[in-house]
């Protein structure tokens, strides 16, 4: 397994293939940095959980608009089944009303706003797309 900060352009170009104008949701697993790290060189007297924090909270704002919403969001106390080498800090599960509008998200002004964050509080993470589609139980 690899946490990674940004997709390949071919896990762009997949996600943009699996257009279908139904909502998705996003796994979230965060591994975050002890202390954040801006790429433009600006101090951070934070850790990487509270810079993301500030990330987090611009997102706040930015799903609902777009007519998503945040279906869950916690700690990782542990691994119950299989094995990493290293557990994550947090997960995270995000609704969208579609790939369009996540990707357009993506490239929307405030949304670049607040990514600096994301990257200064992130050492990696996995972001799962899912679909409704396989039930449990009914």
């Amino acid at each position: 397994m690899t946490n990674a900060l940004q997709p390949t352009g071919d896990q762009i170009r997949a996600f943009g293939d699996r257009v279908t104008g139904d909502p998705i949701y996003m796994l979230n697993l965060l591994k975050f940095r002890e202390k954040a790290e801006y790429q433009d060189g600006r101090p951070a007297d934070m850790t990487g959980a509270e810079a993301y924090g500030l990330y987090s909270k611009g997102m706040a704002k930015i799903i609902p608009a777009l007519g998503g919403s945040f279906i869950f969001s916690g700690t990782v106390r542990g691994m119950l089944i299989g094995e990493v080498d290293e557990v994550w800090d947090a997960v995270a599960i995000l609704n969208y009303p579609s790939t369009d509008a996540m990707l357009g998200m993506m490239q929307a002004p405030e949304y670049l706003a607040i990514h600096p964050h994301r990257e200064a509080g992130l050492a990696g993470q996995l972001l799962i797309e899912c679909a409704k589609g396989f039930s449990l139980g009914s």
